[in-house]
């Protein structure tokens, strides 16, 4: 599979290394420009490269891993992603830690508003609810595989996102569709930050 990175930050680096060793290529963009990417993609290796967003978004499965604020202005850019799949990794944080405000989005969970600015694309809340450095570990321990929670309105996409995300050693659960699935693990959910182990 071609995946494209939306971002080129700790989450979509954690997730592009987890992609390259199931021998999956890697497209990874972000504001700079390709060129600022170089020195990433050549420490990644030869399944790696730089592009722009909209390059990125041409790939088979697409990861938005940009900071909120960016979100609106990364999505006006990219062309439509008829039937893209489309995993939301994306935390509504308004500002950020130290002092962290959770953006107001009225009724729309942060997936919701993500899929209302990429018309045709199919959606999927994933990785969002786990700190970067526990995506990049290895997600088998001695007492199970790490439980990923994912959300979304389209069956087939979260099967595509529940295969891969199984192929990293992750233990997938679905949560349902992005309202109320979304809901339990955004930013102020039940399961944001909550780790677990599932015991095979």
């Amino acid at each position: 599979m071609r995946i494209g990175m939306l971002g080129a930050g700790t989450v979509a680096q954690a997730l592009a290394r987890h992609a390259i060793r199931q021998g999956h290529e890697v497209v990874l963009s972000n504001s700079r420009g390709p060129a600022s990417l170089t020195p990433l993609v050549r420490e990644l290796g030869p399944l790696a490269s730089a592009g722009t967003p909209a390059e990125a978004a041409a790939a088979d499965l697409v990861v938005l891993a940009v900071g909120w604020p960016r979100v609106p202005e990364v999505a006006a850019s990219l062309p439509r992603l008829d039937g893209t799949v489309v995993v939301d990794a994306t935390n509504q944080f308004a500002t950020l830690p130290p002092n962290p405000r959770i953006a107001d989005l009225g009724d729309l969970t942060g997936s919701e508003y993500v899929a209302s600015l990429l018309p045709g694309a199919r959606v999927v809340k994933a990785f969002n609810a786990l700190f970067a450095q526990y995506i990049a570990a290895d997600p088998r321990h001695a007492a199970g595989r790490q439980v990923l929670f994912l959300a979304g309105d389209d069956p087939d996409a979260k099967r595509t996102v529940e295969r891969l995300a199984d192929s990293f050693g992750f233990a997938p659960v679905d949560l349902g569709p992005l309202r109320e699935g979304g809901r339990l693990i955004q930013l102020g959910g039940p399961l944001s930050g909550l780790h677990v182990l599932k015991q095979d």
